[in-house]
């Protein structure tokens, strides 16, 4: 797919899509396209997985401890993107959900890479196959060229977007518990799209 084609068949979602419960949004989410307008061009993926993660009451969101100034951006507007480094090496990429001072937030956690692909393969050069580039948090912000620079970011109105195709797509949503967290594992707050071999884990 390219960028014109991309563009013909996605709509932008207005502010309401994201001031929604984040289970929602996380659901929704799924099918949707992550755009990232880099000096390199266009980068865009399918995202096929997502995990919510709910605010104060879930002891394995940043947002737990309270408003800081990392999280900061959880807490205003929603469809905004938080951004965060893990390790000190890799970036993951969230997207802001619920009403304005309400906090909560959904990973990125699995695209299937559609517009610039070689040039995500260039960014992720360790990568064997096309379904490996970006199926995992962190491998999709290398293979994306997300980074802190972006934190905060309006996802309304780019670099970094993210866009509805414009007809209604039938995928079958699966949902489990999180991946790769201590706290609160017994949440059943990941979701994927069912037979897909883009997705970190099938």
């Amino acid at each position: 797919m390219n960028a014109h084609e991309l563009k013909l068949s996605t709509h932008l979602p207005v502010r309401a899509f994201y001031a929604r419960p984040t289970v929602e949004v996380a659901k929704d989410l799924l099918g949707a396209v992550l755009i990232n307008r880099t000096d390199e061009g266009l980068a865009a993926g399918r995202i096929v997985e997502t995990e919510a993660y709910l605010g104060q009451a879930d002891h394995a969101a940043h947002s737990a401890a309270g408003r800081t100034p990392r999280t900061q951006v959880i807490y205003g507007p929603p469809g905004h993107a938080y951004v965060y480094r893990i390790y000190g090496l890799h970036h993951c990429l969230n997207v802001v959900a619920e009403p304005d001072g309400q906090p909560g937030c959904v990973l990125i956690r699995a695209l299937e890479p559609l517009c610039g692909i070689e040039a995500m393969r260039q960014r992720r050069a360790t990568a064997r196959k096309v379904e490996d580039i970006a199926s995992g948090p962190a491998k999709l912000t290398a293979a994306m060229a997300i980074q802190m620079g972006l934190y905060g970011t309006d996802l309304l109105m780019g670099p970094l977007t993210v866009r509805l195709f414009n007809r209604a797509q039938r995928i079958e949503v699966r949902r489990s518990k999180r991946i790769g967290i201590s706290r609160s594992r017994e949440l059943d707050l990941r979701f994927f799209i069912a037979h897909n071999d883009f997705v970190s884990r099938r």
